[in-house]
């Protein structure tokens, strides 16, 4: 077809979604057609910035979805913006204070309640510029109430938009009241979009990316109110293997850690290693991160784990899920002040879909006494899918790399978390 009529008919279409009330869609609409245009005179889409346009709301059910959002390859995500902090705001222009929408802290430029924003961040010593990450604020933030932060590190090919739409986290996150922060990873930091689990630079504290990451999470607490003690991280694939990383490097940040078909912490230290290590699992000794000149971890026991691995994942095998569980077990009887035994308690049970899981309990050993009612702390749990791939369990559809069929993976790491804080 004409490129001018196809043009005519997709602006066509465009502008009977704007007479229908379908703002968004017609958004979407002039955005695709434009794109299209932009490939076929053969220019590289201009790369993401403070003028981006808005994402939109998705549509709350499949079969309400236009099909201009059917074309995407992820759902769209809530009120999603894109700032750049980076520049001071205009003085002349400040926004007019609402009403429906309390602030969630008096920092000037804190991110709304109920927004998901795109933010420019900088960082001393960044190797690759620019870097972003989204923030999902809940609509039920204040600015006197402490709230609890999850990281969420995407896996390769994903970005954060994908990955909070797959996952589902920030509509988990609402009534808990906790904030979501997505940092992005730019493919001038890895071809894939990959975090970089494998090479030594970022492996360890105050360095790399593990270094990057926190600051981002500090950027945040500097601008929200964030409890401290309820600050968490989990991750799919190498976003799992790089929130093991931070586990380890980071105990005194992080509460808790979840890891979704991801490998333990130090698994590999180059390309090769790390192929190896998703093939077959670690080799011994391969996490062993001792080195000369390198940033020590505070000497604390390691926070709790909770781990998802499908047993039938031909990306990175299942037993790197035992080596997460392993590992964090031998700091607990080798932690400071006296080695910690724990319990194992298994459970089996399916879906809602009918997938088959074994979920095995970590609990310190001790069990609960007359003097002391309360249930031994869970340190660890291991949550095996039974024929699941690599994939996000109980995720949705709309977003790359799940599998809706499995346990609400989302669900459940957000409980441990909540069960964990810090201290």
């Amino acid at each position: 077809m004409d490129w001018n009529l196809n043009l005519k008919r997709l602006m066509g279409e465009a502008t009977q979604l704007v007479r229908s009330g379908h703002l968004a869609d017609a958004t979407r609409a002039i955005q695709q057609t434009l794109g299209g245009a932009v490939a076929r005179h053969g220019n590289a889409p201009a790369p993401a910035s403070a003028g981006a346009t808005p994402l939109q709301a998705p549509s709350p059910a499949a079969g309400d979805v236009s099909p201009w959002r059917r074309t995407t390859a992820t759902e769209d995500v809530e009120d999603a913006v894109v700032i750049d902090r980076s520049a001071q705001p205009p003085q002349a222009e400040a926004q007019a204070p609402t009403t429906s929408r309390p602030a969630a802290n008096h920092h000037p430029q804190a991110e709304p309640p109920g927004s998901f924003t795109r933010v420019a961040f900088a960082h001393p010593g960044l190797r690759h510029h620019p870097h972003h990450y989204h923030l999902y604020v809940p609509p039920g933030a204040t600015a006197d109430t402490p709230m609890p932060l999850v990281l969420m590190l995407h896996g390769c090919t994903q970005n954060p938009v994908d990955f909070a739409t797959g996952t589902g986290m920030n509509d988990a996150a609402a009534p808990t009241n906790a904030l979501v922060l997505y940092p992005e990873q730019p493919h001038s930091a890895n071809p894939n979009g990959c975090w970089n689990w494998f090479r030594p630079g970022d492996q360890h504290r105050d360095g790399g990316e593990p270094a990057l990451l926190v600051a981002m999470v500090r950027d945040v607490m500097a601008r929200h109110p964030v409890d401290a003690q309820r600050v968490y991280v989990a991750g799919l694939s190498a976003g799992g293997a790089m929130a093991a990383l931070l586990g380890r490097e980071y105990p005194d940040v992080f509460a808790a850690v979840g890891v979704h078909s991801g490998l333990q912490a130090g698994a590999a230290h180059n390309v090769m290693g790390a192929l190896s290590a998703m093939k077959n699992g670690a080799k011994p000794g391969a996490a062993d991160h001792s080195a000369a000149g390198i940033a020590s971890a505070p000497a604390l026991v390691p926070p709790p784990l909770i781990v998802f691995h499908g047993d039938a994942d031909p990306t990175v095998h299942a037993h790197n899920g035992e080596q997460l569980i392993e590992a964090t077990l031998s700091a607990l009887a080798t932690a400071p002040g006296g080695g910690q035994t724990t319990v194992e308690t298994v459970h089996k049970g399916r879906s809602t879909s009918g997938q088959g899981y074994t979920r095995k309990v970590y609990a310190l050993a001790g069990g609960p006494s007359a003097a002391n009612a309360l249930p031994s702390p869970v340190v660890a749990e291991h949550w095996v899918l039974h024929g699941a791939g690599h994939a996000w369990a109980g995720g949705h559809a709309g977003g790359s790399h799940t599998d809706p069929r499995g346990v609400g993976a989302t669900q459940e790491m957000l409980r441990f978390f909540l069960e964990h804080p810090r201290g």
